[in-house]
């Protein structure tokens, strides 16, 4: 089971990357904007508040307008600033009105509630940083961009190897129980080599200290993001967050560390710069 898995992942993941690296590389920052919006937002959007308002498909809909509102918000902010401010002032009265609307038990209200806030801030935000670094990074915006994927990916994979050859101590098995401190290691150490690789490849005005701190914090953040993602999920009695990517379970559990490795990203570039 585990090994078709891997092969189930592995080639959905040969299908998907030339064209997320064509759309990245070859394409101006909009069209990745609107991959973005409509591969990862939507998606997310709709498992996210499927768990908030399962059957809802207003809530929905809704949830998605305002991920996408923040998505794009971010992605205008040095432009435009207040439409920033002014999206994410406006998510709590969504969030009531959204509440209070589609209301059909108080039990789940306060969850459905906190989505409404907490969601298009955690997955548009990270999303729209993501996207952000593609239109910053002027020559270097693609390398810049697929830095935050990789810091998640890289983490990810090697985690998963490093679990499975040498995992002995769970890591915090009532969340994740399959994750082990081994595994977290090995991950961690996986996102600095790899991130050492895209920066010689594809973002060389980041000096090599500065990919090495930048890896440590994304890959522990990474894995904080994962965590976090199971925490939602399991707090709804879900075990994956959808099946839209074949072998990766939902969306969110694909980008689920990308959303904090890419805020991290996007903050430090700044700093630098």
């Amino acid at each position: 089971m585990a090994a078709s898995n891997l092969t189930l992942r592995v080639a959905t993941a040969v299908v998907m990357l030339p064209i997320l690296f064509a759309l990245l590389f070859l394409g101006q920052p909009w069209w990745w904007l609107v991959f973005l919006l409509v591969a990862a937002c939507l998606p997310s959007a709709v498992e996210l508040y499927g768990m908030a308002y399962p059957g809802d498909r207003v809530a929905q809909g809704v949830g998605a307008l305002s991920i996408a509102a923040v998505t794009v918000a971010v992605y205008v902010a040095p432009e435009h600033p207040a439409v920033l401010l002014a999206t994410v002032g406006l998510l709590p009265c969504v969030a009531i009105v959204l509440a209070l609307s589609r209301l059909r038990d108080l039990q789940p209200a306060a969850v459905q509630l906190m989505t409404g806030v907490f969601g298009p801030l955690w997955i548009g935000g990270g999303v729209g940083a993501v996207a952000l670094l593609r239109k910053l990074g002027a020559a270097e915006g693609a390398g810049l961009a697929l830095l935050p994927l990789v810091l998640a990916w890289a983490g990810d994979t090697g985690g998963y190897f490093a679990g499975r050859a040498f995992g002995k101590h769970k890591l915090y098995e009532k969340v994740s129980p399959k994750k082990t401190v081994e595994g977290a290691i090995g991950g961690v150490a996986s996102v600095v080599v790899f991130a050492l690789g895209a920066r010689a490849l594809v973002v060389q005005s980041l000096s090599i200290r500065d990919t090495v701190v930048l890896a440590v914090f994304g890959g522990v953040l990474g894995i904080l993001g994962d965590l976090g993602e199971s925490l939602i999920k399991r707090s709804m009695g879900v075990k994956d967050s959808g099946g839209i990517v074949p072998g990766h379970g939902g969306m969110l559990d694909r980008i689920d560390a990308v959303l904090v490795t890419a805020p991290l990203t996007l903050a430090y570039w700044l700093a630098l710069h």
